[in-house]
């Protein structure tokens, strides 16, 4: 009879791997709370509802990478694909957003039915930081700042950079998906596959195309910053005189877009040229509208989430020492069942006064 092994792309981490996830949570964790940010805890399982709703219907997270399975009520189930849209449900159904802002939190393991590869599993793990409440580029600024010390607490800082965007209101982005499928209607044979089927469902999920011929296209393509409305511009030159003021250092990346239907405004990521195709270890963006479409009352909100296993990676290849655990101070030999007795007596008592 043949083992049963663990489902493909869904990993055991172990013992020896187990003390670098710790002092990354350990490490975030730390920097969180000293910015005023609460732990939430949620539950891995939502209605399918949830996720069409906020992420959008016809992004690929939805079509192609959800499980999702009916109960035996019938109703449609989710295992989460990401930690935003669960966590906006909580704040709602909790009455936390009767006072903001409204800072919160969670770590755990989501999931998207992918080709797995080095830094890409069907089960990963996240941390999400939300923020509630406040509309103006300072969260937006404190969000990323906050992110930028986790990299320094990590010694990492060397090795990730920080890249935005704006993609504007909901009414610019439309007029300018309009103009992208105009343009691209003209030249659509010469799109790889992939990029044909976005044109005609998410046109703008385009603009981020790994394919070099397809990039190369779009270097004519109209440019989302020229369809921005004037609150979005303004919003977003006031962060980047922030992230200016503070000595942040960032690129400008005209085609960074986000592939979840709620980002407005500001997106963006932290990327990193160590670890091959798997560039991005964090990534998120203000969603000022998801609040109002899931049912609360109008809050705007930004909030971020970084990818576990490529933080790990990232700090495996950079070689940064993770604090040694306590170890073992003293080994106890006894020899025959009486002394086996004494012994075992005896190191829970030397245990206790140890702590």
């Amino acid at each position: 009879m043949s083992n049963i092994r663990a489902i493909r792309g869904m990993n055991d981490i172990l013992p020896d791997e187990t003390p670098h996830w710790q002092h990354l949570e350990q490490t975030v964790s730390r920097v969180l709370s000293s910015y005023g940010y609460g732990e939430i805890r949620l539950p891995l399982v939502e209605s399918t509802r949830l996720f069409k709703r906020s992420i959008g219907e016809v992004t690929d997270i939805v079509e192609k990478e959800m499980y999702s399975f009916d109960d035996r009520n019938g109703d449609s189930l989710t295992l989460r694909p990401e930690g935003t849209a669960g966590c906006v449900r909580a704040a709602i159904q909790q009455g936390l957003l009767g006072v903001v802002p409204q800072r919160l939190w969670y770590a755990g393991p989501m999931f998207r039915y992918e080709r797995p590869q080095k830094g890409r599993q069907r089960q990963f793990h996240q941390v999400g930081v939300e923020a509630f409440g406040v509309a103006t580029p300072d969260m937006d600024a404190e969000i990323i700042l906050l992110s930028a010390r986790i990299w320094r607490q990590l010694g990492l800082t060397d090795s990730v950079a920080l890249q935005l965007n704006s993609i504007g209101s909901s009414s610019a982005r439309q007029a300018y998906r309009s103009a992208l499928v105009e343009y691209l209607q003209q030249r659509e044979d010469a799109l790889d596959e992939d990029s044909q089927r976005r044109l005609h469902s998410n046109p703008l999920r385009i603009l981020d195309s790994k394919n070099p011929q397809t990039q190369a296209l779009l270097d004519g393509a109209p440019a989302l910053a020229d369809f921005l409305d004037e609150e979005s511009r303004d919003d977003f030159a006031r962060l980047r005189e922030l992230l200016d003021a503070a000595g942040q250092r960032y690129v400008v990346n005209a085609r960074l877009v986000r592939g979840l239907d709620y980002y407005n405004k500001t997106v963006f990521e932290w990327v990193t040229d160590r670890l091959g195709a798997q560039g991005t270890v964090c990534a998120g963006g203000r969603y000022d509208g998801l609040v109002e479409q899931l049912g609360g009352k109008p809050t705007p909100a930004v909030g971020f989430a970084m990818g576990m296993e490529r933080l790990v990676l990232l700090l495996l290849e950079s070689a940064q020492a993770v604090p040694a655990g306590r170890g073992v101070d003293a080994y106890v030999v006894a020899v025959g069942e009486a002394a086996q007795r004494e012994a075992l007596a005896a190191v829970e008592a030397v245990r206790d006064k140890l702590g």
